[in-house]
């Protein structure tokens, strides 16, 4: 099974790299962003408790968003493997979905880390916040307050694969098609 960390900033560009992965090796995307959006759409109490700390740019916590992943490993028990966006997000995470994998017999292949600059995120997530309606996209001063609590928080989990030697960076700014070679050339060595 291969179970990718596609690891970086917000608006670094793992969704969309995320996508070719799914369409070139069959994985199952699993966004934390798109759990808890999915929880905000249907109106349940977690999606309105993570609403409003989405909208604020915080994190939602750590044992909800375990539970998330528990559940949709287990209703995908025979995918060729996940591909972790946005998530792990602090090296407890990463501890824990380590653990939460290992009881269910798996482990993260690897993580591979977009690395952009923080004024071109700002300006990437302004754009996508124009064209997605996104609140967290739209907001200079939130988007500042998410780049600063992952480079705060958020970053230090490369350090934890980097320990276990499952870490690999590229450069996240140039065209699609070369960031996705580049990840494709990584995935080979796995």
């Amino acid at each position: 099974m291969l179970n990718l960390v596609l690891f970086g900033p917000p608006g670094a560009g793992k969704g969309t790299q995320s996508q070719k992965l799914i369409e070139k090796y069959g994985l199952i995307h699993l966004s934390t962003g798109d759990l808890l959006r999915g929880e905000i759409s249907q109106g349940t109490k977690l999606g309105l408790e993570a609403k409003k700390l989405m909208d604020e740019g915080a994190l939602v916590p750590d044992a909800v968003v375990i539970g998330m992943i528990s559940n949709k490993l287990d209703a995908n028990k025979e995918a060729k493997g996940f591909i972790f966006d946005g998530f792990p997000r602090t090296v407890a995470q990463a501890e824990a979905l380590d653990s939460l994998l290992e009881s269910k017999q798996s482990a993260i292949s690897g993580m591979i880390a977009l690395v952009v600059n923080d004024d071109e995120l700002e300006h990437r997530l302004l754009l996508r916040g124009k064209d997605s309606g996104r609140p967290d996209d739209a907001n200079p001063e939130v988007i500042r307050k998410r780049i600063k609590e992952y480079n705060d928080k958020t970053a230090p989990v490369a350090d934890f694969y980097q320990a276990q030697h499952k870490l690999k960076s590229i450069n996240g700014i140039g065209s699609i098609e070369d960031i996705f070679g580049a990840i494709t050339g990584i995935i080979q060595s796995y």
